[in-house]
């Protein structure tokens, strides 16, 4: 058997040289757009925009046209949304200052006139609410309230502010009371209808079982009628924060119905527009309000 010789000129040219085997190329990352949470952040995205997208564009397009009515009018027209955004800012700098009964502040008025709204509104609902549970629950009372609604609903909230001026003798309580009367309506016909919607059924069952009338409402009624009794509440809302400006108008002091004839009289039309965006912002924040306090009593 013969010895393998090994040269040593052969080994160091060996052990010198470089190694050409391949590396194992690294794993390739997946983009973050292909991962499970970049597919819920795009489709997040894009629900958002979906979502965003067409209120932005009507917004735009009425900016838009009040800025092309504003312009056709030419200095004597309606102020453009530019000259309206730069006396809002100079508006709202100090909105509840005080230079006397009829030098408020606007945050002052909005103030006053939710006061009103919320104590016209909450004795409409203090006697609305019973009532029309009472008329949905025995027909012998409906009969009798039928005309008297029917006769008293269709008149225009700003035909009773003289009964009020005339009872009361003062401009306050005559404003609540044409809030009151003006939005008790909404909530007498809609929990009334929500009662009488109530199936026979489980009225049956409470008469057999005994239940006690205070059983009955709690149990039975008012699960049933709250959706048709937030109805009525939404609506009675909506009805008592578009009186209240036509009510201050009338009856002055402070509030944004006075604040608005005010503004008139003084021809100063950007804090009118103002004042009618106002309006509408937080009649929008009432809505939402009470639709909020909806869904977290919804039984169903």
């Amino acid at each position: 058997m013969s010895a393998v010789t090994i040269n040593e000129n052969s080994l160091k040219d060996i052990m010198n040289s470089p190694d050409t085997t391949p590396l194992p190329a690294p794993p390739r990352r997946t983009p973050f757009l292909q991962t499970e949470r970049g597919l819920a952040f795009a489709e997040a995205i894009g629900k958002f925009f979906r979502a965003a997208l067409p209120p932005f564009l009507g917004i735009a397009l009425f900016v838009l046209l009040w800025q092309i009515v504003s312009a056709s009018g030419g200095d004597q027209g309606l102020p453009g949304p530019a000259k309206t955004w730069e006396s809002a800012k100079l508006l709202f700098a100090d909105p509840f200052y005080d230079n006397g009964p009829n030098d408020k502040g606007i945050g002052w008025n909005i103030l006053h006139s939710l006061y009103r709204v919320g104590m016209g509104f909450g004795l409409a609902a203090l006697v609305g609410i019973p009532l029309g549970f009472m008329i949905g629950r025995f027909q012998f009372l409906s009969g009798m309230m039928s005309p008297i609604i029917s006769l008293l609903r269709p008149v225009s909230p700003l035909a009773w502010l003289p009964i009020g001026l005339y009872v009361f003798k003062e401009t306050e309580p005559a404003s609540l009371w044409v809030i009151f009367i003006s939005s008790i309506w909404p909530i007498i016909l809609n929990t009334a209808a929500g009662v009488s919607r109530v199936p026979q059924d489980y009225l049956n069952v409470a008469r057999v079982l005994n239940l006690s009338e205070w059983k009955i409402f709690t149990r039975i009624l008012f699960p049933s009628v709250l959706p048709y009794l937030m109805t009525g509440i939404r609506l009675s809302m909506g009805v008592a924060w578009l009186v209240i400006v036509a009510a201050e108008m009338l009856t002055g002091g402070t509030g944004l119905g006075f604040w608005v004839w005010d503004e008139w009289n003084n021809l100063n039309v950007e804090h009118i527009l103002i004042a009618i965006f106002i309006v509408g912002i937080v009649g929008l924040l009432l809505e939402q309000l009470l639709v909020l306090i909806a869904n977290r009593f919804n039984y169903e």
